[in-house]
């Protein structure tokens, strides 16, 4: 197996060089870069050598915001674990909106950093080892996923999905009709339990009912259940409760 190649972008250098020291210590390749553009340019440059990115959010000229919106722009599916002392639940959303796979607050401990980074490499594998059975298609209102080809359609028209929305998705269409709860979700999907009280799972379903629902404010696929958690209907004939 190949040496994972990891890419930090942030402009404390002291911070940078200690997860650079750090993850190299666990086996991985690490680049440095202390800005947006260049972080850019490099998955541009070699968008299948770059297996993840840490990204810090204040970052000078072009805030990791920006580098996030503008990598999932291009069609880049690389992995994405942002890095950030700003911990408003606002901050959190945004992130995600943008198509962040994981959010993560400083200061941080270094064993759930590496933690969650081994869990994303882990799904990214799975993904590109062809985890998915050929023919594996997922139907439902005007959305047609593919998990074989890791490809959407909505309308007939594409839609780029990261791989934590695809595994999300993958996890209702295997528990179809199913009241799952968040702490389940956290643990298949995001492959750890956190707090119950986490927003995460939340964050992540609006932004399946704003890709898939006719009228995200009245979901029929992706239901909620106060209480209890959440339940996926490929048929669409539920409604929130």
């Amino acid at each position: 197996m190949s040496t994972k190649h990891i890419l930090v972008v942030e402009d404390e250098q002291h911070l940078a060089h200690g997860i650079k020291f750090n993850f190299e210590a666990e086996g991985y390749r690490v680049t440095v870069v202390g800005d947006g553009p260049t972080a850019l340019k490099l998955v541009e440059q070699d968008s299948q050598g770059i297996d993840l990115v840490i990204l810090d959010l204040m970052l000078p000229g072009m805030s990791g915001y920006a580098v996030c919106e503008a990598l999932r722009d291009r069609g880049s599916d690389v992995p994405v674990l942002m890095l950030t002392a700003r911990t408003l639940a606002v901050d959190r959303r945004q992130g995600y909106s943008v198509g962040a796979d994981q959010y993560l607050e400083k200061p941080f401990d270094l064993e759930k950093l590496l933690s969650e980074v081994d869990n994303l490499l882990h799904r990214r594998n799975r993904r590109l080892s062809g985890g998915a059975q050929a023919g594996d298609v997922l139907r439902f209102g005007e959305a047609e996923i593919n998990f074989s080809t890791f490809e959407a359609r909505v309308a007939g028209q594409p839609l780029r999905l990261t791989p934590i929305e695809m595994t999300l998705l993958r996890y209702f269409a295997e528990h179809e009709g199913r009241v799952v709860d968040r702490t389940e979700l956290l643990e298949n999907v995001w492959g750890h339990a956190t707090s119950p009280a986490t927003r995460t799972v939340d964050n992540f379903i609006v932004r399946l009912r704003k890709y898939f629902e006719k009228d995200p404010s009245r979901p029929r696929h992706f239901l909620s259940v106060r209480g209890a958690g959440y339940r996926f209907l490929a048929a669409g004939d539920g409604e929130s409760v």
